[in-house]
């Protein structure tokens, strides 16, 4: 079960920035790009379209340099910025789950031979990836520098479930998440941000939020549930803004 696979991938994954800058197989490739035009929506109504390119097409002010990216480019609808990094981030947990380093790159985009749009959609976000010059994954839990649970739920008994979220990678590490309500109906909320940091980490935060979802999702199904999406508008805690709620249910599909 490839869900399982990538839930387990969770407690190890680590974000990899030195690479070995030999390309992967063509067959290696076409096993990653399977699995990316396959990954799980946030939100079905959003035409998403992943794009492979290699270092010499793209243009990143870190001094972080893989033999391969991949960008997601998506349609500019509500909620685009969450489903990019809920779909994303499957990628990413596929990529280590197969012994291969990945990396989100948040200011990073293709160069100015790539169009900046494919096919009507526009570029969201890219993630490198290829074969490690370092460690891969971590040995446990410990080496995790995040906050710790009750500084992202008040929801009670729900440590088990949101885990996995609380150790989804950010940007900056600034994990953003906040999670209310109860464990049947978890409200999904983001920090809000001054006018100092909104323009830095608006976008951004979305994305994270979608990468966490993509994790807690994979929480549900590993205790044999379904996540039921509801995008209604609800409440959220004061310093926080809502962005949807996941209902938990049974065995049943939503």
């Amino acid at each position: 079960m490839i869900n399982e696979e990538l839930y387990k991938t969770i407690f190890t994954r680590k974000s990899i920035r030195k690479y070995d800058m030999t390309s992967l197989t063509d067959e290696k490739l076409i096993e990653i790009k399977n699995f990316a035009d396959n990954v799980k929506k946030l939100l079905p109504n959003i035409k998403c379209e992943f794009s492979f390119l290699t270092d010499d097409k793209v243009k990143n002010i870190l001094p972080i340099k893989a033999p391969h990216y991949i960008s997601i480019y998506s349609e500019k609808k509500e909620g685009y910025l969450l489903n990019a990094g809920f779909m994303l981030q499957q990628v990413d947990l596929f990529l280590s789950s197969v012994n291969l380093g990945s990396c989100w790159l948040g200011m990073a985009k293709p160069s100015k031979e790539v169009p900046a749009s494919k096919n009507g959609l526009d570029f969201v976000i890219m993630i490198a990836f290829g074969n490690t010059q370092e460690k891969l994954h971590r040995a446990d839990k410990s080496e995790f520098k995040r906050k710790g649970i009750s500084e992202i739920t008040s929801i009670s008994g729900g440590d088990q479930l949101l885990e996995a979220a609380r150790l989804a990678p950010s940007a900056s590490n600034s994990q953003p998440w906040y999670f209310s309500g109860n464990i049947d109906e978890i409200i999904v909320c983001r920090e809000k941000l001054n006018l100092l940091k909104a323009p830095l980490y608006n976008r951004m935060n979305q994305i994270d939020t979608g990468i966490a979802l993509c994790h807690l999702w994979l929480s549900i199904e590993h205790q044999g549930k379904t996540a039921c999406f509801d995008y209604a508008n609800s409440g959220a805690p004061k310093g926080y803004e809502y962005m949807l709620k996941v209902k938990v249910e049974g065995d049943t599909s939503c």
